[in-house]
């Protein structure tokens, strides 16, 4: 696996890197609104040669004097990414330099990276950033007992991460956690999954998070659905009604789980409620 040189483009006052923190694999199975076979066709036609491979992007931010990720990646969490660190490293970054940390929601491959192999905080001197419905559902006993083997693990590394960084734990809900910074509430993958809208007007950027895992696929038709959406009729409502606001404001948007290069404009195709992703070189 070798590192990716990293990606930057100024937006008002921040100058936003995507940093890659590796790839994973996500089984085509786990796709809902369209056969697996088909799934595959879409991906080999996309130039993909893992058709079940799929990145996962952090954001770095920097300006008005502060250092800010948006989510950590996975920490190599079950032999995947991990990336992140080097990537920061390679910038002339370590963890301390990190001031804030601003997370989209609480999946393992957007949290895996906070906490070392010992369970304790990697970064030492940043305030954690999440949306208040995020904390409130992670910390519901009852969802837990309802959770399956998958879901319960989830519960356990978010529950230990919240305790490890209880002391720099902030939450959000439409306030602005950091100046400059607005939160996009985006629900239905999780029930506080946010986006992060940098910037103003025309030259502003929306880092949307995980509002698709296969852009090729889901972007097409974004009735089709994952398995780790928690709400997945609310997530479809969700996608659409966005799609159709970045392309109506021409919106520069980054994705996690977009192209290592992150940042692109979404487009309208040629059929009704059906949309193509161009990445900006």
């Amino acid at each position: 696996m070798n590192l990716l040189a990293s990606k930057s483009k100024q937006i008002g006052d921040f100058l936003v890197t995507v940093l890659n923190d590796g790839e994973m694999n996500v089984n085509l199975t786990f796709l809902s609104g369209i056969d697996e076979k088909s799934a595959a066709k879409i991906q080999t036609e996309a130039g993909i040669s893992n058709v079940e491979q799929i990145d996962i992007n952090c954001y770095l931010i920097q300006g008005h004097g502060q250092t800010i990720l948006i989510d950590s990646g996975t920490g190599g969490l079950n032999d995947t990414g991990g990336l992140l660190l080097k990537n920061l490293a390679r910038m002339g970054i370590t963890p301390n330099d990190i001031d804030s940390i601003l997370i989209t929601h609480a999946h393992p491959d957007h949290i895996g990276g906070l906490l070392n192999n010992e369970g304790e905080p990697i970064y030492k001197n940043a305030k954690i950033y999440l949306h208040a419905l995020e904390i409130e559902y992670w910390q519901n006993d009852q969802a837990l007992e309802q959770a399956t083997e998958r879901g319960k693990r989830n519960f356990s590394l978010v529950r230990r991460t919240l305790k490890a960084y209880s002391q720099k734990i902030n939450i959000f809900d439409k306030n602005e956690p950091i100046a400059g910074i607005s939160p996009i509430f985006l629900p239905g993958h999780t029930p506080g999954h946010t986006g992060f809208k940098i910037g103003k007007g025309e030259s502003s950027l929306l880092i949307w998070a995980d509002i698709v895992h296969f852009p090729h696929i889901q972007l097409p038709d974004p009735t089709i659905s994952i398995v780790f959406d928690y709400d997945k009729e609310q997530a479809k409502v969700t996608r659409q009604n966005l799609l159709e606001k970045v392309v109506k404001e021409r919106q520069l948007i980054a994705g996690m789980h977009t192209k290592k290069s992150g940042f692109a404009y979404i487009y309208n195709s040629d059929q009704q409620n059906s949309y193509k992703i161009s990445y900006l070189n």
